[in-house]
């Protein structure tokens, strides 16, 4: 039977890493975030914030992934922490609304951004909210909205997950080319921002008029702009997802998932300093486009060309990025009989999971056409703190049940960073919940996002006992 193969070296792990970290939220979120907070220098701290706690998070997965080095990632870790039941569950999570989501929602940014080059078709309002799917206490969508954008972004969908079926050695080559072309590209907007000189330093700490000191203000409002920073680093456990095809694991697994969150956090915090220094906070607030904003004062429009091409650079290199990893989840539970039999098959041409990457690929086309970026971004954010939470209590339980297995990368400053990870998450998850359902009850979200992740979630319940019903009965 044919078998996946360890062909991923180091710079192709920090690849994966960056890749899949490094999307659209740092050129879509500044906005929101800028108006949640009213102040740069609270602005500066969720990014750094967010970074060190993903960077726990990684180091977290660090020593788990040096300990359980198989294709699957967290699929894995969960079955060794908590069982079949769970490990299935985050899984079909996996599947239904985290790793999908995140193709979806990058792919469909990738899609918006291409509009400034081309003029993409759209259907006139009235066609647009002809047809609708009203699913009750979750909100109405719109599958005909943005046509044209949501055809480009399937196709993108569709080339890269050919890829990916092909080859997994082109796969990685794609992915290094691809993160290497856009550090480069975010390095040279700093760059020129900074040594610009046509910016304000006071820019960097003068709050908004309007910004309200009151700690019960600025909690909500900070974890309320997390989410956005979140969804900006999200994708940093994607790398465990391939654990089985990396060369000398236990070493590059460590040294992928720490090198690459370092170069993550250091370029969004330098992203959104330069935004800062060219534009204040209130000018950012207003703008969808902050690049492009930020780069008009010293390019002019051939500014707003740079970052558009920017951004379809990142976003094709993160829907790849995500793409690889994310299918080897479907893959593992297939091949457990923990999902349908045929996506734990891997190609004895291209020995890649051919059926697990061609299943995901469809429902991301699917989540397409019934989502928008912030609904997909928002939604798989919320569902991946929730299982990262448990990830982080299941470093104690693996440590007492395994404590004689060998550990070449062993987590500094245990059990302190994991009880700090396990504490944020709480508070994250409990607090997004109150928002989402109060912004729907108060008329401004048409949506309670982290609800119908929920829900999709919940669905997974009774197939699990379908699917072990079906394996008793074989």
């Amino acid at each position: 039977m044919a078998q996946l193969q360890r062909k991923l070296g180091l710079w192709a792990s920090v690849s994966i890493v960056i890749g899949a970290v490094i999307g659209s939220s740092i050129f879509m979120k500044p906005a929101t975030m800028a108006a949640q907070l009213s102040s740069p220098l609270l602005l500066l701290m969720v990014w750094i914030v967010a970074g060190v706690v993903s960077l726990f998070g990684g180091m977290i997965n660090a020593e788990i992934g040096c300990v359980l080095p198989e294709s699957g990632g967290q699929y894995v870790y969960f079955r060794h922490m908590y069982g079949n039941f769970f490990a299935y569950l985050f899984g079909w999570s996996c599947f239904v609304v985290i790793n999908t989501a995140s193709i979806s929602g990058v792919a469909f940014v990738f899609a918006d951004y291409l509009g400034y080059f081309f003029k993409l078709p759209h259907f006139s309002p009235v066609v647009e909210h002809s047809i609708s799917v009203v699913i009750p206490f979750i909100g109405k969508f719109y599958l005909l909205a943005d046509i044209g954008v949501k055809f480009v972004a399937v196709l993108l969908i569709i080339a890269f997950t050919w890829i990916n079926v092909q080859s997994l050695k082109a796969a990685g080559v794609v992915q290094v080319f691809f993160s290497v072309l856009k550090v480069a590209a975010l390095l040279f907007l700093i760059g020129a921002i900074f040594f610009s000189g046509k910016g304000n330093v006071l820019n960097l700490t003068q709050d908004s008029p309007i910004f309200d000191h009151s700690l019960w203000k600025i909690l909500p409002a900070f974890i309320a702009a997390t989410t956005g920073a979140l969804a900006a680093y999200d994708g940093w456990n994607n790398l465990g997802f391939v654990s089985g095809e990396i060369k000398d694991p236990q070493k590059n697994i460590p040294r992928g998932l720490i090198i690459g969150l370092t170069t993550c956090i250091f370029i969004y915090a330098l992203t959104n300093e330069a935004y800062l220094y060219m534009l204040p906070i209130d000018t950012i607030k207003h703008s969808s486009l902050v690049a492009s904003d930020a780069l008009y004062k010293i390019m002019g429009v051939a500014g707003g060309g740079f970052v558009a091409l920017l951004v379809l650079l990142s976003t094709a290199d993160a829907t790849n990025g995500n793409i690889l990893p994310s299918s080897r989840v479907i893959y593992a539970m297939g091949e457990e009989q923990n999902f349908f039999s045929f996506t734990g098959k891997v190609s004895s041409k291209y020995h890649t999971p051919i059926n697990a990457l061609l299943l995901q690929g469809i429902w991301a086309i699917i989540l397409v056409f019934i989502g928008s970026f912030d609904m997909l971004m928002d939604m798989f954010v919320f569902i991946s703190w929730i299982f990262y939470g448990f990830a982080a209590y299941g470093i104690f339980i693996l440590r007492k049940n395994m404590p004689t297995v060998y550990r070449p990368y062993k987590l500094k400053g245990y059990p302190y960073l994991p009880i700090i990870f396990i504490f944020f998450s709480m508070l994250y998850v409990g607090i997004t919940l109150y928002n989402d359902i109060n912004g729907y009850l108060a008329g401004k979200s048409p949506i309670i996002n982290s609800v119908f992740g929920l829900v999709l979630v919940a669905i997974g319940i009774p197939l699990y006992w379908l699917f072990k019903r079906k394996e008793a009965e074989q």
